[in-house]
Parts: structure tokens; sequence; C-alpha cells
């Protein structure tokens, strides 16, 4: 496992981290599993652990908190989020200085754990202003509640907002932003996000870098029954169209010539730019994430990078 730091600043992240989004979501009335799921990850080298107040609706949080008690903590980077509704109460979601402060409080319970490494605005919420943001989120880390904070799926000239207000004002600036990043969805992070985080030295730990599962092949002869496409047909509208489907099959050609999966393949390709501090994987399986972990460590030979790039474009 390499560790990389997040952007311009000091914290050094785990090339591969896991995340408890869907999967998480699918696997946790199963604890043993996910025991098992977060152990071999962590033995694997992943010290970065992703997670949101809304995962479960706190369940998820829960079940990693409980597991991650074992290892070190000075060992671990910790991250929540907060944006979205957790409940019916008008005040119980967005950015609102109340939310937030609130938010992170009940992760810090269920996670158990006094403080979180990340601590990401989920969401850019218009509703609020981005003074009210940046100072909320600078007193959580002056409070020591969060040791860094960032932003997840903002805009970029958002993002230049707050880090222009928060320097101008001596405020702790956001370090880090999480957008959704892979082969099958990268126009928006190449094009507008990269450029600003670069600019402003933040780094990018990238999800759903498997394109929800498109990417490890999962979908070559259809829609299996159990899969994550079938319980949310959303992500299947976005992913599986014909031609992807063709491209996901030019990539095992290129990842069976590696020595690789698909997975692997797919890994390791986001993970060629050095401004991608992490790719936050998830699973539901152990298998899965012992698969993943086989990315750790992979950089791709400049013959490999151009054929899936010209396989990207429809051009092989």
């Amino acid at each position: 496992m390499r560790y990389r730091k997040l952007g311009q600043w000091g914290l050094r992240v785990s090339e591969i981290s896991l995340g408890a989004w869907v999967t998480f979501g699918d696997a946790v009335k199963d604890k043993e599993t996910v025991r098992e799921i977060v152990r071999i990850a962590y033995e694997g080298g992943v010290n970065f652990f992703d997670n949101a107040d809304v995962y479960a609706k706190g369940l998820a949080e829960e079940v990693m908190g409980e597991v991650l008690r074992e290892f070190p903590r000075h060992t671990l980077v910790l991250s929540t989020k907060a944006y979205w509704p957790m409940s019916e109460d008008v005040n119980d979601r967005g950015l609102s200085r109340k939310h937030l402060l609130e938010s992170i409080t009940k992760s810090l319970k269920r996670l158990k754990t006094d403080y979180v490494d990340l601590f990401f605005a989920h969401r850019y919420d218009p509703e609020v202003p981005m003074e009210e943001i940046v100072h909320a989120m600078h007193t959580l880390v002056e409070r020591g509640y969060a040791l860094y904070w960032g932003t997840s799926e903002w805009p970029a000239a958002r993002i230049a907002e707050a880090v222009a207000f928060a320097r101008a004002n001596g405020l702790h600036p956001p370090v880090v932003e999480q957008p959704q990043y892979s082969m099958l969805y990268r126009e928006r992070v190449e094009g507008e996000i990269l450029p600003e985080a670069e600019r402003f030295g933040l780094g990018l730990v990238v999800w759903s870098p498997l394109a929800m599962g498109m990417l490890t092949g999962r979908y070559d002869g259809g829609i299996p029954e159990d899969s994550r496409f079938a319980r949310y047909p959303q992500f299947g509208e976005r992913f599986l169209t014909e031609e992807n489907r063709r491209k996901v099959l030019r990539l095992k050609e290129v990842a069976d010539g590696l020595g690789l999966t698909r997975t692997q393949l797919a890994l390791a390709w986001t993970l060629r730019l050095p401004g991608i501090s992490s790719a936050i994987t998830g699973a539901t399986h152990p298998e899965q994430i012992r698969e993943s972990l086989g990315a750790a460590g992979v950089d791709l030979p400049k013959e490999a990078l151009a054929r899936i790039e010209a396989i990207l474009k429809g051009e092989a």
C-alpha cells in the first residue's frame, strides 16, 4: 500500500480506501461480514475509512465505529459528512451552522471516537451563505471535532469561493474534495475539478471508481438479480449501455495482459493521476476488498494507458 498526501497538506491517506456508502448500507445488518471486510482492509494497509451520517441513517457509522475501535486510533484516518436530511425536522439538513455542529456531534457518538480526521460538506448548499459554512467548519476544526474539512460534489467555482473566503479571513480552508470519478465518468473531474484542486492545493478522494460496478465485468452478460444495478436501477441507467459494455469487454484484454482483474485495472487507472489522493472502494463480500487491494502499488505502463485511452474514446 502506498500513502499519498492530501494535496499540499500533511495528512497522508492510503491510495485504496474503504467507504461505507451503498455497500455498507446493504451489508450493515451482517455485522460479522462488515467486521471481516474492515479487518481485511486494515491489515492490507488501508488507513482511510470514509463514512457519512446519511449512510443507512447512521447505522453505517455505528457498525464501522464498533469495528474500528479494535485498532489504534492514531493509525486511522476517519471521515464523515453532513448535508442530507436525517429526519423530517426543518433544521436537520443542509449546511447551516446549527446542522453542522449537531451533525458532527451525533456522528462522533456513532463512530465512538473523539474526533474525525476529515469532515465533508456532503453537497453544496445554495441556501446558506458561504460565510456561514466556512465559519462553521472553522469552528469544528478549532474545537477539535475534526482535524480538516472538505467538500463533496461541489462545483469548482464554489470550492474556489470557499478557499478564497477562508484565506481572506484567516479561517481553515477546505483541504479535500470528494467527487465521482471513473473511466466512465471523468470529464467533470479532469476538466473542472482537478485544475482548481491543484491551484488551491486540495487533494481529491474519489468515489465510485468502478462506475458502480460496471467496470468489474459483472454486467458483461446482463444484470444479475442480486446486483447493485438490480437494486438501484438509476445507476444502471447511467452506466449500463451497449457502448460501455463493449468498452468493458475490451478492457478485459488489457487487464489480462497485465495479470490484473478489471477491478484492479480500473483502480490503478484512477490512481494514475498524482492529483488523486485515494480511490474509495466498497465491498459487500470479503473477496471484493481483497481484489481491490490488489491494485495498490500498481503503475500502469504507458502502452497500456494509451490502449485504455483508445478504448474509452471508442477508437479501439
